[in-house]
């Protein structure tokens, strides 16, 4: 196997969430679950790590401080990153906002309301960006 295809498989999740509690929880469900996580606290900082880096997804909360929020993210992706653009997944607490339901309709990126439960937050995952090897 080519170190390209071995280095395909152990990508790893971009998770970009403010909340430290919230983080962890979620970093913690997807390294039971076989990803590799790479956390950011903000979407600026999100960015710069797409930006340099090879990822197999991407998780970000909605709403994210720094000026830069999740369809902001979304957007940058389908521009620069568009094989990533399918495989971007939202966490929200605040599935009502209307900008927020513009945003899902508008990327047709799935949304994981929170609180969740690691299941259903995991099937999400594994149907938008696939098991981990």
């Amino acid at each position: 196997m080519s170190t390209s295809a071995m280095k395909a498989q152990h990508l790893p999740v971009l998770l970009i969430e403010d909340e430290p509690a919230v983080m962890s929880y979620v970093k913690a469900v997807l390294e039971r679950s076989g990803y590799e996580v790479v956390c950011s606290e903000s979407g600026v900082e999100g960015l710069r790590l797409l930006k340099s880096g090879g990822f197999l997804g991407v998780i970000s909360d909605m709403r994210t401080p720094g000026g830069v929020n999740g369809a902001d993210v979304h957007d940058w992706i389908t521009v620069n990153r568009p094989e990533l653009a399918s495989r971007v997944v939202f966490i929200t607490g605040d599935i009502a906002n209307e900008d927020t339901a513009a945003t899902l309709q508008r990327t047709g990126a799935p949304c994981v309301e929170k609180p969740f439960r690691a299941r259903q937050f995991i099937s999400v995952v594994e149907q938008t960006m696939g098991k981990p090897s």
